[in-house]
């Protein structure tokens, strides 16, 4: 099983989404569950601007998150590229979408031309 390279897990909650995701950052995340010590990833996405405000839209959908902070919402978005194509059966149901106005492109395949 391919490694997220993320920190955590961390229980998706409010308080905990607080005391572990510090800064305002561009990041990258996976959402899931434990189960025998093992983070099963059933989701994944990113925050351009601010990891934690886009973890806490998905509160009371998953039980757990891993994240990265990144220094550009281009890797933010390269990153979450890499764990879609990383890890199947996702939830996500179509590929990763990359930001209005840019012309950035998947490392991994060739979705955007």
């Amino acid at each position: 099983m391919p490694s997220t390279g993320l920190d955590g897990p961390y229980p998706l909650t409010q308080p905990s989404i607080t005391k572990n995701v510090t800064k305002k950052s561009p990041g990258a995340y996976a959402l899931g569950k434990t189960e025998n010590n093992t983070f099963y990833v059933s989701y994944v996405g990113r925050g351009d601007t601010d990891v934690a405000d886009r973890l806490a839209d998905h509160i009371g959908e998953y039980d757990e998150f891993k994240f990265g902070y990144f220094s550009s919402a281009k890797t933010a978005f390269e990153k979450e590229c890499n764990l879609y194509h990383d890890f199947s059966g996702l939830d996500n149901k179509i590929h990763p979408a990359r930001p209005d106005n840019s012309n950035w492109k998947c490392p991994r395949c060739t979705v955007f031309g």
